[in-house]
């Protein structure tokens, strides 16, 4: 018991956004006659905040390092514009002209890590600049104007789903294959994780907690790769960010870059005085969400089949909430991929739930409000208990 309330005090972070956000899926299903967990409604709910949750992973390392960035939003309407330039009226193909809008987010990146690094101009100022600058780059290159259609191979990445190469009927057996695949891949990291644990005599979870949260783990993806089957089967978007949470977790706990991040945003002086080029890091934090900026408006323009002059509004500030309710620090030097991940989906799904009972826009941002604050002050309140 001792070990497990250990366990707990240490991920109590983790821990309470997952019990939370399923006590929110639960309370929604309820007040909404169990619409939110039907097929069509879940494929939606992974459709509509994909584009905030490819945000919210680059908004964590950046918060991480104890920065802000407010200018996502206008980096994603002004590459969407780009990207619609580059398919719509000149023509270019489709990979290329994703190669090209990715690269100019790098550059939109680079471009304010420099102020941000070198010059040491804080990072709220900077990125105020850049909100202001791409927004009115958005309007200038659109010339007021939406541009559309985007073609249907571009289209396909935020709208498309998964060919069910098993040949499916009823369901989409591809995708209950790949929920038993993954079921097998994570019971295999659970066991290799805790052998590890045990060859350095560390503590572990007791081998019955430990099955009961296997078993809750397979549980819930086999549901929802179930639940997903029933209707068409894995979008496209939701492989591509499965592929950046694999790579981002890996990134941030097991390699030298991710350690100098976490160490930036804990103790920037003392990272520095221990050889963590500072700087450097910081320049390239920004870079990173440039990209995810950048593919962040493909997807929503994509989506959308538009490029639009009003795209992207209120992202920035959707990202940062879902990092912050995910339980980053807003000091700096905490925080996991997971956790903004779950903190998006919270945020979704209290957004569609929302929708779904028919309460107003105006409640909604309320409700949101008063939920990013008590999630800061969550984050405060044990901050202050353990010191």
């Amino acid at each position: 018991m001792e070990t497990l309330r250990m366990m707990f005090k240490n991920n109590i972070r983790q821990y309470g956004m997952i019990i939370a956000l399923i006590s929110i899926m639960l309370l929604f299903q309820i007040l909404t006659d169990g619409i939110l967990l039907k097929p069509l409604n879940i494929t939606n709910l992974i459709l509509q905040n994909s584009y905030i949750l490819v945000l919210a992973i680059g908004m964590l390392l950046v918060i991480i390092t104890g920065h802000i960035d407010l200018s996502v939003g206008s980096v994603a309407a002004f590459i969407g514009a780009v990207s619609a330039i580059l398919m719509v009226d000149m023509q270019v193909p489709f990979v290329a002209a994703l190669i090209i809008s990715l690269l100019i987010g790098a550059l939109v990146g680079a471009w304010q890590g420099f102020w941000i690094a070198y010059v040491k101009i804080p990072s709220f100022i900077v990125t105020l600049a850049g909100m202001l600058l791409f927004r009115g780059l958005t309007m200038v290159v659109l010339q007021g104007m939406s541009r559309a259609p985007f073609p249907d191979s571009f289209r396909k990445m935020s709208t498309g789903f998964l060919p069910d190469l098993l040949g499916g009927t009823v369901f989409h057996n591809l995708t209950l294959a790949f929920g038993i695949g993954a079921s097998i891949i994570i019971i295999w990291i659970e066991l290799r994780n805790r052998k590890i644990q045990q060859s350095y005599n560390f503590s572990v979870m007791p081998i019955g907690f430990l099955i009961a949260k296997i078993i809750a783990m397979i549980a819930v993806i086999n549901t929802f790769t179930y639940v997903l089957a029933k209707y068409e089967g894995i979008p496209n978007i939701l492989i591509i960010l499965l592929v950046l949470v694999i790579i981002y977790t890996f990134v941030m706990n097991k390699t030298v870059i991710g350690r100098h991040i976490y160490a930036l945003g804990g103790n920037e002086k003392a990272a520095k005085l221990s050889g963590v080029k500072t700087a450097h890091v910081t320049f390239w934090v920004f870079v990173n969400m440039g990209v995810l900026s950048a593919l962040s408006g493909l997807i929503f323009a994509a989506r959308l089949n538009a490029a639009t002059p009003k795209a992207g509004v209120m992202f920035e500030l959707d990202a940062i909430a879902a990092v912050f309710i995910g339980g980053a620090s807003a000091a700096g030097g905490v925080g996991t991929v997971m956790g903004a991940i779950i903190g998006g989906l919270v945020m979704g799904v209290m957004n569609n739930g929302m929708s779904l009972v028919g309460l107003g826009i105006d409640w909604q941002q309320a409700i949101k409000g008063l939920v990013l604050l008590a999630a800061v002050g969550f984050d405060i309140y044990n901050k202050s208990k353990s010191t």
